[in-house]
């Protein structure tokens, strides 16, 4: 008996030892442990793709559209002393021209198929490049589109290329911009001069009456002025594309394109109209914020045309902007 319960006292010793061993040992096992605060885990390389700035609008089919004409330069508006033809030009038509002073007069033209639609400054009034300076009124059916404020520096560009797609209808085709974007004030159309009077030839009592001349047959007649506009693009398609008025179109803009430039996601870069920041990862895993110049985007990636050499590290997401323009993004 008393051995057997010296042999229970061992194995029961044993069995202790065992369970302490596996406690020590699961203790002494290493929980993963946090990275340092500032430690960056999602990053990015440069890559380089043919970019463009497209954008897609809500349109609507009109008829005889309104559209604004701007000065091709700096200058002193004059202009054309004639009524506005109800005659759709059949060729470009000069309408205004813009002097200065150390070059030569810069014509301003309304395009073909349409019609001087009013004056959106005073003669002789000075003016900047891009100012809108009188509206037309392009003769038959066009495509309207608004645009508002938070689109309106993606499309101030050149349009190189629109495409629209009428709903339920024809498409895609492409589609003509006409004018500027801008928003247009009222357009006027200056009063008749007054009617001939007949007077007689001084010296000559009663002889016959001398008649003031009036204008030429075809520079009668115009319009009573143009409505003031928001900002639109306005464009026209092909004959051959048959429109309904106002029917819904959906426009695909194209305002700038280039071939093999350096992107990043727009997540990885802070900034508004051409600058911005971001942030470059060392060896250590920290930030350091540089700025860069930002160029053409789609809403996926946006250019970096200077700032970068191309083989960084960048962190996403880019670095924290100042409270005043936080939330706004890049912009090309």
């Amino acid at each position: 008996m008393r051995a057997r319960r010296v042999a229970g006292i061992g194995v029961a010793a044993l069995i202790a030892a065992g369970l302490c061993g596996c406690g020590a040992a699961e203790e002494s096992a290493e929980t993963p442990g946090l990275e340092a605060r500032g430690t960056v885990l999602t990053t990015v390389k440069p890559t380089r793709q043919d970019l463009s700035n497209q954008i897609s609008l809500s349109g609507t089919v009109t008829i005889n559209p309104v559209f604004g004409i701007v000065s091709p330069a700096d200058g002193e508006l004059r202009y054309l002393d004639k009524k506005p033809s109800t005659v759709p030009a059949v060729r470009p038509k000069w309408v205004a021209t813009v002097w200065d002073d150390n070059r030569d007069p810069r014509r301003v033209y309304i395009p073909k198929d349409s019609v001087l639609a009013g004056r959106l400054l005073d003669d002789r009034a000075d003016v900047t490049k891009g100012m809108p300076i009188v509206s037309a009124k392009h003769s038959g059916y066009g495509i309207v589109a608004e645009i508002d404020s938070a689109q309106a520096y993606r499309v101030s560009g050149a349009v190189t290329d629109v495409r629209a797609q009428i709903k339920n209808g024809p498409g895609p085709f492409a589609c003509e911009a006409l004018g500027t974007i801008a928003a247009l004030p009222a357009g006027t159309i200056p009063e008749p001069p007054p009617p001939p009077v007949a007077t007689p030839a001084p010296g000559a009592s009663g002889a016959p009456p001398v008649v003031q001349e009036t204008a030429p047959q075809g520079e009668t007649g115009g319009s009573d002025g143009s409505e003031a506009t928001g900002m639109r693009l306005v464009c026209v398609p092909a004959s051959g594309v048959k429109l309904i008025n106002g029917a819904s179109v959906t426009l695909q803009v194209v305002t700038e394109k280039a071939a093999k430039v350096m992107v990043l996601p727009v997540e990885a870069v802070a900034g508004v109209q051409g600058k911005g920041k971001v942030d470059i990862v060392g060896a250590d895993q920290q930030r350091k914020t540089v700025d860069v110049v930002l160029g053409l985007t789609d809403g996926k990636v946006v250019q970096i045309k200077s700032g970068l050499k191309g083989d960084e590290t960048i962190a996403v997401p880019g670095p924290d902007l100042p409270a005043d323009k936080a939330g706004q993004g890049p912009t090309g």
